[in-house]
């Protein structure tokens, strides 16, 4: 059954989802004249920061997403609806059980560099995802597969992964289990085929623009680290005929209001709308506004104090305010988060997820007082330990994080300290437990409430807070196995209850994606789930 998400109102990604690099008004602003300037057509946009990698299950963040989507095509692509289509796989078959795919790789699917995209590729890629020597945060989704799990936890090996290829085009993968949602899964760029001969010739191929080699719309053609990237039509992707740019230049900009002033100037052909112009700018009409899957949130640690105690994280969690949040300090009508599953995934009677099962936290000032209190009896604190709040360099990080420090000061008494972290230290950290209180952001890898849930599995990549719970796990567990839609979505339920009994984190608001764009500009597909297509895009 397939889902289609719909998404919700939020801030726009690149900038709120990660940034860390420093503003250059250089960017972009190479002379848009000489002998070509009247036919080639160039899209100006802004990456908000250097990706964090352009190998596919490294680069698994907001900020490597959408460029690597377009120098690269997974078997499946989201189309304009954002519903998987055929991409590198003309076609596939499916198993009488569901259990088995068998994908037919287009006989004109080339890579960049003229070798034929081949099933091979998909197996090495895809096993590499698994291995864990790779250290992907993506393998996790690669689970399905019969032999994954086991692999990257070092209990199998990679001969056990069912992946094959049966020939040069034709690839064969097994799961564990019919999964509604496979071919929804594997258009994420984790899933996305390596040159098997490139990669081992050269183990760091991704790292440089003379060196990488891609199958999608576009190639890679330069990149200077930390301040400019640009892709150039690729004349050997097999869709070629379609892709109706010659180039795309991004910047790499991470102060909102720069990138206005460059957007004003026509550096930039988009923009996101700097908070303190959105009330105008909404009134204007100037504003676009689409779906996102995903959210805001902070994460405790709960192996630090004072966060170790539950009582305490729910206090902190009901001192916030999260309308005021949306209303008063981001300012791009995004609906503030009472849960962690975004609206817009619909269980099998059609009800939506988020609606159904209701708002799991809310602001309740005196109850959080008196949860303080209790918590901080029950470890026999006559004061709370120091608390610090970190966050990753944004000028809208910081903004948030001063409203939450003013919240908990108002509303609990509480003095928290602020900590800013450039994002490249900044993850490394928190996914080592290193921060007490930390800011955070999910994007939806693919269109299903559970990928929203498994990520505070226990020991996942992405769970990030420490926090364990044996129920949690098992119900996750059998929701990924489970056959019938209906129950499969009561164990969801309730395992988005019992995430916030612990509540290892506290959500703000959902992600929608609201930005300015030229009008010269069409076709550009924002997916919901946090990457951008330029396959369609065209320029005046």
């Amino acid at each position: 059954m397939k889902k289609k998400i719909f998404g919700v109102l939020s801030t726009a990604v690149l900038m709120f989802g990660l940034a860390a690099c420093t503003a250059n008004d250089d960017a972009n602003s190479e002379p848009k004249g000489g002998k070509d300037s009247k036919t080639e057509k160039v899209l100006y946009l802004n990456n908000g920061q250097e990706p964090t990698s352009f190998d596919p299950p490294i680069g698994f963040d907001s900020v490597s997403w959408s460029a690597l989507n377009n120098l690269m095509e997974g078997l499946t692509r989201l189309g304009k609806s954002n519903d998987p289509e055929p991409a590198t796989a003309e076609k596939w078959d499916v198993s009488e059980d569901g259990k088995t795919y068998t994908f037919h790789i287009r006989k004109d699917a080339k890579w960049s560099n003229g070798d034929d995209v081949t099933a091979g590729d998909f197996v090495f890629a895809w096993k590499r995802l698994l291995d864990p020597n790779t250290g992907s945060p993506a393998s996790f989704l690669g689970y399905f597969i019969e032999g994954g799990e086991a692999y990257n936890n070092g209990e199998g090996s990679a001969d056990a992964v069912g992946v094959k290829a049966v020939d040069d085009k034709t690839f064969e993968v097994k799961l564990t289990s019919p999964q509604a949602y496979f071919l929804n899964v594997i258009a994420n760029p984790a899933f996305f085929p390596i040159d098997e001969k490139v990669a081992k010739d050269n183990p760091k191929w991704f790292a440089e623009a003379d060196s990488f080699v891609g199958n999608g719309p576009f190639k890679l053609t330069k990149w200077d680290h930390d301040s400019r990237i640009v892709m150039e039509k690729n004349d050997k992707y097999w869709d070629a005929d379609t892709v109706k740019l010659d180039k795309v230049d991004w910047a790499m900009i991470d102060d909102t209001n720069t990138e206005y002033q460059m957007f004003k100037t026509g550096k930039l052909d988009t923009s996101d709308v700097p908070a303190d112009l959105s009330e105008q700018l909404f009134k204007d009409g100037s504003v676009k506004v689409e779906d996102q899957a995903g959210l805001y949130f902070y994460r405790f640690n709960v192996n630090m104090e004072p966060f170790n105690n539950e009582k305490v994280r729910k206090a902190f969690a009901m001192a916030i305010d999260q309308k005021k949040i949306v209303d008063y300090v981001t300012k791009n009508q995004e609906k503030p988060a009472y849960g962690f599953v975004s609206y817009g995934f619909n269980d099998a009677n059609g009800k939506d997820f988020r609606e159904t099962n209701g708002d799991l936290v809310k602001t309740d000032v005196d109850k959080a007082k008196e949860l303080l209190a209790e918590g901080m009896k029950e470890e026999g604190w006559d004061k709370l330990p120091e608390v610090t709040l970190t966050y990753s360099t944004s000028d809208s990080h910081k903004k948030i994080a001063e409203a939450l420090q003013g919240m908990l000061k108002e509303n609990l008494g509480v003095d928290i300290k602020l900590q800013n972290v450039e994002y490249s230290v900044f993850a490394a950290d928190q996914k080592a437990l290193k921060y007490q209180f930390s800011r955070s952001s999910f994007l939806a890898d693919y269109g299903d409430p559970v990928n929203f849930l498994e990520s505070f599995v226990t020991d996942s990549s992405m769970n990030r807070t420490g926090w364990s719970n044996s129920e949690f796990d098992s119900l996750i567990k059998a929701a990924k196995s489970e056959k019938d839609e209906n129950k499969r979505f009561e164990d969801l339920y309730q395992a988005e209850k019992v995430l916030f009994e612990g509540m290892p984190i506290v959500p703000l608001y959902f992600y929608n994606q609201v930005y300015l764009q030229n009008d010269k500009v069409s076709g550009i597909v924002r997916h919901p789930v946090g990457y951008i297509e330029l396959k369609w895009a065209d320029k005046k």
